[in-house]
C-alpha cells in the first residue's frame, strides 16, 4: 500500500525503501515514510511489527541493509548516533541511556566540553534551562535517584539542549504518572510550536489519537497505512495492526461477564505495614478467581504484593501477619515463596524480569530450577531445550528459535518469556504486576486469555494494574489501594471506572 503524502512543502525527513534484514528475519521490509516540519507522528504496530528497527536507524543506532534516508531533501548517511544528533535527530528511549552516576546538569551537558567541567557553570545554566522547558528537576540531583518521569524530562532535556529538529520518542508515557504525562504532552505541544517534528510510539491508541497530526501503522516490518489522526478511530487502528477486529477480545463490556466463585482462601493478610509505603492493610485472594489490585502512584498496591512474595521485607516489629495456605509465613527472599506456589511476575521486564544475555532456553529452565521443577540437579540441554519449546509453543512466543536473546525480543515477546518463567514453577498464587504494560494489542488479548485460563484451572491469581479498562476486564473481584492500605472491594461487573478512580483519590 502506498504512503499517503502531503503535497505541500517538502519534508523535513524521508525514509524510502528503507530495510533491515537480521539473518532470515526482515525486520523491516522497504518502509516508506515523510516526516513534516513541526508535526506529531505517531508510529504504531505491533511488539515485533518494527516501529524500533525503523526510528533505530533513522537515529543512526541500526546501519540499513538498504534504502535510504533523506534531510531537507538530501540523502545522509547516519553511521551513529552522534552523526543523526549533528543531523538534528535525537531519540529518547523508553529505557534511559543517561548515565547514573552523574548529576542532572551533567548528563545534559556531557558532550559540552566548554562547560562539562565547569559544576558551578552548568548548575546555574540547568536550572534556568529546565526551567524554560517546566521541568520540576533539581540540577544538581544524582540521576541514579531520580523516578522514571524526571529522568525522562532530562532525556528530553538533553535532546532540545541539542537543538534536536526531530525527536522520536520510544514509549515516553509508558511509565509515567497521570500528571506527568499532562506535563510532557504539553512539552510536546511547546515542542511543536517551537518547529520540532516529533515522531511518538507508542502501544496507548488513545494518547496517539489525541496528540498526533498524522498515524502511520506498521504490520510485520511493512508500512500499511498512513494518513490524519482524524481519518482513524481506535477499531481501525486495531484492524491495521492485527489484520482483523480485536474489540470483542479486549476491553469490552464487563458487565456482561459471568463471575468465578471463591474457592479456597489461598492467602490471608491482616494488617500488614512496610515503612510509609504499607500502612495496615489487609485482604484476602482465592483460588480460582482473578483479584484486581487498583490504585495510584504510592498506594502501596506493588509493594504489599513484593511483601507477600518475599521481594521486601515488612516491618520487623507490627509488621502484620501473612497465611498462605492457612499457614503463616514471613517470607525474607523470594526463594521459599517461590518453593511454597507464591509467584511475583514484575512491573520492571526489563530490570528484574530476565537475564537478557542469555536465551530464552537459559532463562525458563533457571526458572524450572529455581521452583523445583527441574528433573535434575545439574543442566540437561535435552530437558532445557524441550521445557522451552513447551512454553514458547504454548504462549506463541515468536522468535527465531529458543536460543535467541530474551533482550532481541519485542517487549510482548520479552513479557511472554517473563510469564512463562513464573508458570513453569507450578504456582498456587500467580501475582502480575502491569502484565501488558509496554505491550502491544495482539499481545494483550494472548496475555489476557492466559491470565483467564489460570483462573479458570483454579489458581489464584492476582492482577496489579494503572489501566482500569484492564481492571474491568479481568476482574471477578477489584481491590482500591489508597495511602498503603485496601480502601475498597467491589465485585468485578458492578462497578465502573467512575467509581473506582473515586476512592482511589478520595
Amino acid at each position: 500500500m502506498s504512503e499517503h503524502r502531503d503535497t505541500g512543502a517538502a519534508p523535513l525527513l524521508e525514509v524510502r525503501g528503507l530495510t533491515k534484514i537480521f539473518g532470515e528475519l526482515r525486520a523491516c521490509d522497504a518502509v516508506d515514510l515523510s516526516i513534516a516540519r513541526g508535526e506529531i507522528h505517531a508510529l504504531l504496530g505491533e511488539n515485533g511489527a518494527g516501529k524500533s528497527t525503523l526510528t533505530k536507524m533513522i537515529a543512526g543506532v541500526v546501519q540499513p541493509t538498504a534504502g535510504a534516508i533523506l534531510i531537507d531533501g538530501q540523502p545522509v548517511d547516519l553511521a551513529s548516533p552522534s552523526e543523526a544528533l549533528k543531523r538534528g535527530i535525537a531519540m529518547v528511549y523508553q529505557e534511559t541511556s543517561l548515565v547514573p552516576s552523574l548529576t542532572v546538569a551533567q548528563n545534559i551537558y556531557l558532550t559540552d566540553d566548554k562547560r562539562f567541567h565547569r559544576l558551578r557553570g552548568i548548575y546555574i545554566a540547568g536550572q534556568q534551562f529546565l526551567q524554560s522547558l517546566n521541568f520540576h528537576v533539581d540540577p544538581t540531583a544524582m540521576v541514579a535517584g531520580l523516578g522514571a518521569g524526571q529522568k525522562q524530562m532530562v532525556e528530553i532535556a538533553r535532546a532540545v539542549h541539542h537543538n534536536a529538529r526531530v525527536i522520536i520518542f520510544d514509549e515516553p508515557t509508558a511509565t509515567l504518572t497521570p500528571e506527568e504525562k499532562h506535563q510532557f504532552f504539553s512539552l510536546v505541544a511547546r515542542l511543536k510550536q517551537r518547529g520540532v517534528s516529533i515522531i511518538f510510539i507508542s502501544h496507548a491508541l488513545e494518547e496517539a489519537l489525541a496528540i498526533a497530526d498524522r498515524i502511520t501503522v506498521m504490520r510485520d516490518g511493512e508500512h500499511v497505512i498512513t494518513d490524519a489522526a482524524s481519518a482513524f478511530d481506535r477499531e481501525k487502528i486495531v484492524r491495521a495492526m492485527v489484520g482483523r477486529t480485536l474489540t470483542g477480545e479486549l476491553y469490552g463490556s464487563h458487565r456482561d461477564r459471568t463471575l468465578r466463585p471463591a474457592g479456597e482462601k489461598v492467602l490471608s493478610v491482616q494488617n500488614l505495614s512496610m515503612g510509609n509505603m504499607v500502612r495496615n492493610t489487609s485482604f484476602s485472594i482465592f483460588s480460582g478467581q482473578i483479584t484486581g489490585v487498583f490504585g495510584l502512584i504510592g498506594s502501596g498496591r506493588t509493594e504489599a504484593a513484593k511483601v507477600v512474595a518475599g521481594v521486601m521485607k515488612r516491618d520487623l516489629f507490627h509488621g502484620g501477619q501473612v497465611r498462605f495456605r492457612g499457614r503463616p509465613v514471613r517470607y525474607r527472599v523470594p526463594r521459599p515463596a517461590v518453593r511454597d506456589g507464591i509467584i511475583y511476575v514484575t512491573e520492571d521486564r526489563k530490570l528484574e524480569g530476565f537475564f537478557e544475555t542469555m536465551s530464552i532456553a537459559e532463562n525458563i529452565h533457571l526458572a524450572a530450577l529455581a521452583g523445583g521443577q527441574s528433573k535434575s540437579t545439574t543442566v540437561s540441554m535435552k530437558e532445557m531445550r524441550s521445557i522451552a519449546k513447551e512454553w514458547i509453543e504454548a504462549l506463541n512466543v515468536k522468535a527465531i528459535n529458543a536460543d535467541a536473546r530474551v533482550i532481541e525480543l519485542s517487549g510482548g515477546n520479552q513479557q511472554k518469556v517473563v510469564v512463562a518463567k513464573a508458570l513453569v514453577q507450578k504456582p498456587k498464587l500467580v501475582i502480575f504486576d502491569e502484565p501488558t504494560r509496554g505491550v502491544d494489542v495482539g499481545a494483550i488479548a494472548e496475555i489476557h486469555q492466559l491470565i483467564n485460563r489460570l483462573a479458570d484451572e483454579g489458581i489464584a491469581v492476582m492482577v496489579i494494574s494503572s489501566y482500569l479498562p484492564e481492571v474491568l476486564q479481568l476482574s471477578d473481584r477489584i481491590l482500591v489501594c489508597r495511602q498503603g492500605r485496601v480502601v475498597e472491594e467491589f465485585a468485578g461487573n458492578a462497578v465502573d471506572e467512575e467509581t473506582i478512580m473515586y476512592a482511589a483519590v478520595h
